[in-house]
């Protein structure tokens, strides 16, 4: 099985047992921090339920409708993520600000001190299990789930913070001002991830450390070519794109020229796994410097 299905599939099993243990405290113990963490939990499901849908439609092939594969499906994913949790932000902080305004006590803390203790635990192994299998696989839709976990982890930790506070102090508003700063940290991750998911979405070039890396490796082949130009990138997905133009010398056959393309397509798939390489080769000039020179040699 391909392991970015694996670990969607658990992040959405831990997900759905997380948000009915926050949800069915939270409800108990009229706590509006730990509702608004099972909300976003809830939202983490449902992120992870997306990104469990997407990569399984990731990994199809190219079709006849869709000649360049379907990786950015994984970029819609991640931006669909990101205005979920602002949604569920802006819910949070409305009703912490009702809960300022009129007052409200909460009940039983310590069975709040345990699920918001066991919930960040449980995110913190579950998101550092996805953001491995994000590295290993490029997976943006993994990228963006174990963020919102990482996130909940922090979450749920100022939360657990908050009810102590509350535990010892016994002063109400603890509660909502730590349910708005949960909110703000939310929002700030989903900015984070709206921003990493749309960039592919507009056919950005691969960034500058890549590029000089397929440069380097195009200049392995210096001495087998005239040159090379119009290097253009863009990343899908776990997918990159790249293409250019290669000027071969006047003297080498098409099979060369052949060979010579097919072994540097191979070492920049072998660099960058399962990218698609498109090289163009073009003759050089007539009047050209280095055929005329390799000619005379």
């Amino acid at each position: 099985m391909d392991p970015r299905v694996s670990a969607a599939r658990l992040s959405v099993f831990s997900n759905s047992l997380l948000v009915l243990g926050k949800l069915a405290v939270g409800l108990s113990i009229h706590s509006v921090s730990i509702i608004s963490e099972a909300i976003h939990s809830g939202l983490d499901l449902v992120a992870a339920g997306i990104a469990y849908w997407s990569v399984g439609q990731a990994a199809k092939p190219a079709d006849k409708t869709h000649r360049y594969g379907h990786g950015k499906i994984e970029n819609l994913s991640g931006a669909a993520e990101a205005l979920l949790i602002f949604v569920a932000s802006a819910w949070i902080i409305f009703e912490a600000y009702h809960r300022l305004r009129y007052g409200g006590e909460v009940h039983e803390v310590t069975w709040g001190l345990v699920v918001m203790g066991g919930s960040a635990i449980i995110n913190l192994g579950v998101s550092r299990y996805l953001m491995g299998v994000a590295r290993r696989t490029d997976s943006m839709a993994l990228h963006a789930d174990a963020l919102h976990l990482s996130t909940d982890v922090y979450t749920s930790v100022g939360v657990f913070a908050g009810l102590s506070l509350l535990y010892f102090t016994g002063l109400p508003w603890l509660d909502p001002v730590v349910a708005i700063a949960v909110a703000l940290l939310i929002m700030k991750a989903a900015f984070d991830l709206l921003r990493q998911a749309i960039v592919p979405l507009t056919d950005a070039k691969l960034p500058d450390k890549e590029e000089a890396e397929i440069a380097r490796i195009l200049n392995l082949h210096a001495s087998e070519y005239v040159e090379w130009h119009d290097l253009r990138t863009r990343k899908a997905g776990a997918e990159r794109h790249i293409d250019l133009h290669l000027v071969a010398h006047r003297t080498q056959t098409l099979g060369y020229v052949h060979d010579l393309l097919d072994q540097i397509e191979a070492e920049l798939q072998e660099r960058f796994p399962g990218a698609s390489v498109l090289i163009h080769p073009e003759p050089c000039a007539e009047d050209c410097a280095v055929c005329t020179a390799r000619g005379e040699a």
